[in-house]
């Protein structure tokens, strides 16, 4: 016995309009940076636009993947498009660490020698950044909450605009003090904020890509628990993975008394254990598929896994 519920991505209609407006701003500001890239020769700006283009990116992609999620599942594809969001995730975090990479390699090797950076230059387009991130964050802002992809798109813009601060603290030292290495500390800030979360979006995409036990979900505990519904005997098979951003799913094969099957026990048990998994533990399951069997069925099954 098995139930299937599908639900709506979260932050709907609104958070695709939040997404849309964040993206637009975003974009033009990193046109910007480029173009404030090429013509100061500046380390930082370069890191930083590189910084923002994969914000660029990554809200594109969020704001792709959320119209795509509000289209239903088919019997092509029972998930939709909901998956969609993780291959992205894992490109993006390969371009991060790329661009991170080059910038700790290059801002080392601007410590030995510095390139002039024109430091007015630099601080008009730092400024222009950091003008269009806050502007971002205040349209993101008021839904982050709503779903872990608008969080996800606001830590994106807060990232953008602590490089945009570090690029105009650079151009200051720079005008000020005509220190040239300014730009290359400035652009290793920028890397050192960049390679952490890209190491942990990696994580956190091939561990869904690898169908690992969600975060936050403790087998050990869930068994214990379905072990105690009444009518329970023994609980195998037991997988829990994560298909995209807030949607966990659990599945199971439940021994039940062979009794539940005469005497119409069988349904009640099947509600009990997916009341316990959507409501009972820190990270609701509300997509859980049990099937329940008598104790005579493990010999017709193939050895379990857990």
């Amino acid at each position: 016995m098995a139930d299937h519920q599908h639900h709506g991505p979260p932050g709907g209609q609104g958070g695709r309009r939040r997404l849309a407006v964040a993206f637009g701003i975003t974009a033009a500001v990193f046109v910007a940076q480029a173009v404030g890239a090429v013509a100061t020769g500046s380390l930082a700006l370069l890191v930083d636009t590189g910084h923002m283009l994969t914000d660029v990116a990554g809200l594109g992609i969020a704001l792709f993947a959320a119209s795509l999620a509000l289209r239903p599942p088919s019997p092509r594809r029972t998930w939709g498009f909901r998956r969609a969001e993780v291959l992205a995730a894992l490109a993006q975090s390969a371009v991060l660490l790329a661009v991170g990479g080059y910038a700790l390699v290059e801002g080392i090797g601007r410590l030995a020698g510095p390139a002039h950076a024109p430091g007015p230059g630099l601080l008009v387009f730092g400024i222009v950044g950091l003008v269009g991130n806050v502007v971002a964050l205040l349209v993101l802002a008021g839904g982050r909450s709503a779903s872990l992809n608008l969080r996800a798109a606001f830590l994106e813009v807060v990232n953008d605009a602590l490089g945009s601060v570090a690029v105009i603290v650079a151009a200051v030292v720079i005008a000020t003090t005509g220190w040239q290495r300014a730009d290359a500390v400035a652009g290793l800030v920028i890397a050192v904020l960049i390679l952490p979360r890209a190491a942990k979006l990696l994580a956190v995409s091939t561990n869904v890509l690898l169908e690992a036990t969600p975060s936050g979900i403790d087998l050990d505990q869930v068994r214990a628990r379905l072990l105690e519904v009444e009518n329970v005997e023994g609980v195998h098979d037991l997988h829990a993975s994560l298909v995209a951003t807030g949607l966990p799913t659990i599945s199971a094969h439940v021994v039940v008394r062979d009794a539940c099957f005469r005497d119409g026990h069988a349904p009640p048990v099947l509600d009990a254990l997916q009341r316990c998994v959507a409501t009972e533990f820190d990270v609701p399951v509300e997509h859980s598929t049990f099937q329940l069997e008598p104790a005579e069925h493990a010999r017709h099954e193939a050895p379990t896994h857990a």
